[in-house]
């Protein structure tokens, strides 16, 4: 039996079997079988951060402090907003000979 905390109260028989009576009475509540234990799965993930969509990567690149400021002072979200305007300005440039990349916004939903 573990050890229990101190001031600990166990209930009596009389008392365990009024509480599993409650329990058997309650129509919202079964007993679970062998089966439903197969298909239990815990409903925890692991530590940390959410996994992200592995679609980005992360480096490291200066901009000027001037194009920093503008896009932060949109608030919340300015690096999304500045991925998607260079997403937007390599689209407009997938013909030219410098950037010979598909555009990135074709295959967006």
């Amino acid at each position: 039996m573990p050890k229990l905390k101190p001031g600990t109260i166990i209930p009596t028989p009389e008392e365990d079997a009024a509480i599993n009576a409650g329990i058997a009475a309650d129509p919202d509540t079964h007993e679970l079988t062998d089966e439903d234990f197969k298909r239990m799965k815990p409903m925890v993930r692991g530590r940390g951060r959410p996994a992200g969509s592995g679609t980005k990567e992360q480096i490291t690149v200066r901009f000027d402090a001037d194009v920093i400021e503008a896009f932060k002072a949109g608030g919340e979200g300015w690096q999304t907003r500045m991925n998607d305007a260079l997403k937007q300005w390599l689209g407009e440039h997938a013909n030219d000979d410098h950037y010979p990349v598909e555009s990135p916004t074709k295959n967006r939903a």
